[in-house]
């Protein structure tokens, strides 16, 4: 990964939780103990910032850093390509969607994330269903978790269980079920869906426009699958 390539990442994940704060920059700033400049200097992926820098700013927003490890830009543009050349359908059965969404049965929930782009068309890898909830719905979901012989993901010892359900609780909203594994964005308001029929089966998702805009990971897929697209048509044209 290029150092231009991680400086923007970075960027979107700031931008990303100092707006699920409802913080300005300078609020940011005065948490972690920088100044404006440097929040922004940060936000405009203008260069790699230091360790210990981000580490501040994520501290300050209640968050940490974890190192992740993905597949080299030339596996990642195959497996791009892969997907875009799969049906839909074949990729909704894959994943189990029809069983976990039934087992969610009444509680209100809308797609978000992957599961919403793959639902809208877009070739991202998806390997958990992704759903936000409400926080007053988050009885009933615990319920769900209690049925569905949930684990919770505990991030500290990088495995499954040894925390407490609730989402109220301490931890990454990742559980491992009997349905394979989801993971909720817990919002005071669910975000307006739109309605994508697949198979006769109605599912309300989040806009691939606001997905992009919530998830810094699928937005930057999609803006190299958009590129690579581009790419490619480009070089038909001037074959032509």
């Amino acid at each position: 990964m290029s150092e231009s390539r991680l400086a923007h990442q970075i960027a979107a994940a700031v931008r990303h939780e100092r707006d699920r704060r409802e913080l300005t920059q300078q609020a940011l700033a005065n948490l972690a103990g920088l100044s404006q400049g440097a929040v922004a200097r940060i936000e405009r992926g203008d260069r790699l910032p230091s360790l210990p820098m981000v580490e501040r700013l994520f501290a300050a927003l209640g968050r940490q850093l974890r190192i992740e490890l993905e597949p080299l830009d030339s596996h990642l543009d195959a497996a791009l390509d892969g997907l875009a050349g799969r049906p839909v359908t074949e990729r909704i059965r894959e994943l189990g969607l029809a069983k976990m969404l039934d087992a969610l049965g009444e509680l209100p929930y809308v797609l978000t994330g992957s599961t919403a782009a793959l639902l809208q068309g877009a070739p991202l890898p998806v390997d958990a269903v992704e759903v936000a909830v409400r926080w007053p719905d988050s009885p009933r979901l615990t319920a769900f978790l209690e049925n569905a012989y949930g684990q919770r993901w505990n991030a500290r010892w990088e495995e499954w269980g040894g925390l407490r359900l609730e989402p109220e609780e301490p931890g990454e909203h990742r559980w491992q079920t009997r349905y394979g594994e989801l993971r909720a964005r817990m919002c005071d308001e669910l975000p307006e869906p739109v309605e994508v029929r697949h198979a006769g089966r109605s599912y309300p998702v989040e806009p691939l426009v606001r997905v992009e805009l919530a998830d810094p990971r699928a937005a930057d897929l999609l803006r190299r699958h958009r590129q690579r697209l581009a790419a490619t048509s480009r070089k038909t044209g001037s074959a032509g």
